[in-house]
């Protein structure tokens, strides 16, 4: 059977503000800040910039240079690279599922507290008001009860994102693209500019880049840097690898590559300054340094920031709706990217085109989130969940995939010439040492890192069971999808020839 002809992105442009859109992420504006100053501030982003150039970009225009040569979604790509290597392509898929159910509720929280900005309806405990009131967190452990308030701003979420995703590559996420990162750069950019006038804001943006220059000869900051560009980029999800399959045969690679990596770190320093003027001003009201007020992730966005827009004296509903809004397309756009690889696989490993495939695959992501998040137990399923899929998900779908590519199978010559084929910015040999060399062993360190720690305690204190009740929900849904997904043949697969290159002994040369 034929593959149905895959849709094609209509600008380059518009490419470049879908992979950035998926780049920038909630971790750029909660994550980065916090990792920065707590990894040597200023002097961090010596190692950052490094890591970026020697692992981001290059997996990056890994991913790319797969997906625009092969033409497909990851398991199928993978397959075209190697059928021994398709199952890399479904732990993609996997990953892509699992986040997607959980990523959206954090969506819907922010979206909520976008309206919450305009009266400061947290009251003078936003910490309180969030477990408590918000999210009525109950005991780790089977469901007891269902959170209205977070419910329905869950289902506008899902509601949205498919119906983009209904309208396809061209018209759904690429238009959606182009609206919503310029619009997020407009937003944030006013907030960093109100949080820069702000009493005390100096003293926030002297802790995060006064530079502690003896950070350098530490190990763990060097992990710090690399582990914050692979979450960052969205590379090891598969994302980069499927929007890539939709380019045009011509498309530049390499210097797309560098585009969006370099727009994703330019923001993640326009969010470090935007955050830490803000806290800067928290711990000048509050008389004490800055670095007791200092966290990240949902304490940052939801406790701190609360905090921080009552106690301000004018325009605090405005700063609050910035901060929040920013959050809420960041968050979309990302989220979009995600559920995207998955209907993608099932287009091409199913007779079902794009409406049914978004209607029965989009829907049933949603069920699952619907289902289990926004109840008294979600946050507990959401904080476990994102633990293991990001230290044991994604870095570790990272390290098997340059393992295999550029040790085992020895791919990564004929996909650099495929790369240079059509790129601006001619790939060399440090392209092949970044993603042979320095990568795996970047990776490798990370993980061993991240179960000595493991060992060593269990995480966040959970009980040994609720772990793996956790762990064993998440490996039967996989399995499950996996099953129903082997009945069907892939379309087209073995009989598919590359069009723009050909490997003849290791070498490419145009066909």
């Amino acid at each position: 059977m034929v593959q149905r002809e895959r849709e094609q992105w209509g600008t380059r442009a518009g490419f470049l503000l879908a992979a950035i859109g998926s780049a920038i992420g909630l971790g750029n504006i909660w994550r980065f800040p916090y990792v920065t100053y707590e990894n040597g501030g200023g002097a961090f982003l010596v190692p950052y910039l490094i890591a970026l150039l020697t692992a981001g970009i290059p997996f990056l225009i890994l991913e790319y240079a797969i997906g625009h040569r092969f033409h497909g979604s990851p398991p199928l790509a993978f397959r075209r690279l190697h059928r021994r290597a398709e199952a890399l392509g479904w732990w993609q898929v996997g990953i892509c599922f699992v986040i997607a159910a959980y990523y959206a509720v954090i969506v819907a929280w922010a979206l909520r507290y976008t309206g919450f900005s305009i009266g400061q309806d947290w009251g003078d405990d936003p910490e309180a008001f969030l477990i408590g009131d918000f999210l009525q967190v109950g005991e780790p452990g089977w469901i007891t009860s269902y959170v209205s308030g977070v419910l329905w701003p869950l289902i506008a979420v899902w509601a949205f994102v498919l119906v983009v995703l209904a309208l396809g590559v061209r018209r759904g996420i690429e238009r959606a693209n182009m609206i919503f990162i310029p619009l997020l750069v407009v937003l944030f950019g006013i907030l960093v500019v109100r949080a820069l006038f702000l009493d005390g804001a100096e003293l926030g943006l002297d802790a995060l880049f006064s530079p502690d220059w003896s950070a350098i000869t530490d190990g763990g900051v060097w992990v710090a840097a690399y582990g914050q560009i692979f979450f960052s980029l969205s590379v090891g999800f598969g994302i980069m690898v499927t929007y890539a399959s939709h380019l045009h045969r011509r498309s530049d690679l390499t210097g797309s590559a560098l585009v969006a990596g370099f727009a994703n770190s330019s923001f993640e320093i326009l969010a470090g300054i935007g955050v830490f003027a803000t806290l800067g001003f928290m711990a000048a009201s509050s008389g004490v340094a800055v670095g007791e007020v200092a966290q990240s992730g949902i304490g940052l966005a939801f406790i701190a920031f609360p905090q921080i827009i009552s106690t301000l004296t004018s325009g605090a509903g405005l700063f609050g709706v910035l901060f929040f809004a920013s959050l809420v397309i960041a968050g979309l756009t990302s989220l979009v990217s995600i559920v995207q690889v998955v209907i993608s696989t099932v287009q091409d490993r199913t007779p079902l085109t794009r409406v049914p495939a978004v209607a029965i695959v989009g829907g049933a992501i949603a069920l699952v989130s619907i289902l289990l998040f926004p109840t008294a137990q979600g946050l507990h399923y959401l904080d476990v969940t994102d633990h293991f899929i990001n230290q044991y998900g994604i870095a570790l779908a990272a390290l098997v995939i340059v393992i295999v590519v550029s040790w085992i199978l020895r791919r990564l010559q004929p996909l650099q010439a495929h790369a240079n084929l059509t790129s601006a910015v001619r790939l060399g040999a440090w392209w092949q040492v970044a993603l042979g060399i320095i990568t795996p062993v970047v990776l490798g360190w990370m993980m061993w890192d991240s179960l000595r720690q493991e060992f060593e305690q269990n995480y966040g204190d959970y009980s040994t069971e609720f772990l793996l009740v956790v762990g064993w929900g998440l490996a039967i849904g996989v399995i499950v999808v996996g099953v129903v997904l082997s009945l069907f043949r892939w379309r087209g697969a073995d009989d598919f020839v590359p069009a723009e290159i050909e490997t003849v002994g290791g070498e490419g040369r145009r066909s």
